[in-house]
Order: structure tokens, then sequence, then C-alpha cells
């Protein structure tokens, strides 16, 4: 990612915070990171490490189009996909958490981890979000996976 990029992506996850200057200065001198609104510019998908990594990886594919920023929680074994903003939007689905307006989401800025956090996929600023089709479909697949798996893993 050029330095363009980097500002970018950091001035574009700003937006969402009641005070964007106060977010970046949280970034850079305090704990390095900062909570930010879900449901104005985006909304979180959080899914178990397993299934989120696998997911990633099917959809981060040559024909297909760069995926939405995602960030991994290892602390708390979980992954988050950056999507469209949909209020009335429901995901159902074993250990998935869906962020939407009224849910704060830890982030660290795109340059750097912080802590536990840590961008898989950092956003550009371009406002690309993962598609909800495409996530939906991804999930679907990866989860067939780990189920086909488990059996042999208890092994």
């Amino acid at each position: 990612m050029t330095n363009t990029m980097w500002m970018r992506g950091v001035e574009w996850l700003a937006a969402a915070a009641a005070d964007p200057r106060a977010c970046k200065w949280e970034w850079d001198h305090g704990a390095g990171v900062a909570l930010l609104a879900a449901g104005r510019y985006w909304d979180v998908l959080s899914v178990p490490d397993r299934l989120g990594l696998l997911t990633l990886d099917l959809l981060w594919r040559p024909a297909r189009p760069v995926p939405g920023p995602t960030l991994v929680d290892a602390s708390a074994g979980r992954v988050g996909f950056f999507l469209p903003p949909d209020p009335s939007g429901t995901w159902v689905g074993d250990g998935l958490r869906y962020a939407t307006r009224g849910a704060w989401v830890a982030v660290p800025p795109p340059y750097r981890p912080s802590r536990a956090l840590e961008w898989l996929v950092p956003p550009d600023g371009s406002a690309r979000l993962h598609a909800p089709g495409a996530l939906e479909e991804a999930l679907r697949r990866a989860n067939g996976t780990l189920a086909v798996l488990a059996p042999l893993c208890e092994r």
C-alpha cells in the first residue's frame, strides 16, 4: 500500500468516529485502538477465527476483486468482515455476531496492528466493502469444509 492509500484509509476509518481528530490522535499517541460506531459507513460481521480465515481465503482469489476490509482479533479468536450498513440486516449462524447502528467496534489504524487487533485486509480509503452475497456464499463453503474436516481432526 502506498502512503496515499494509507492516508486515505486512515481518513475513511476515522470518519466513523464522533471526533475524527481525537481518533487519529488515539491511534498515534494513545492506546493505539479507537472505538468506532458501526452502522454509518459500515457494519461488521464477526465470526470465529477458523471460519473467518478460511472464508477470507475463499474470497481472495485471482478472478475475484480484492476483499473488503477484514480485521482479526487474536485474543478473542474472531475475524471481522466490514460490510455495507444494513440496520435491518440479520446474519444467522452459530458464533456469528453482527454489529450495526448502535454498536461500537474497536479498530487499530490501517498502518499497524495494536495489541491483538490487526488488519488482514486494511481499508484503502476507497470505501470498498465486502459484498454481502459473496461473503455469505464463502461463509457457507467454509462452514461446509470445516464440517467435513471436524471428524478427521478428532481422530
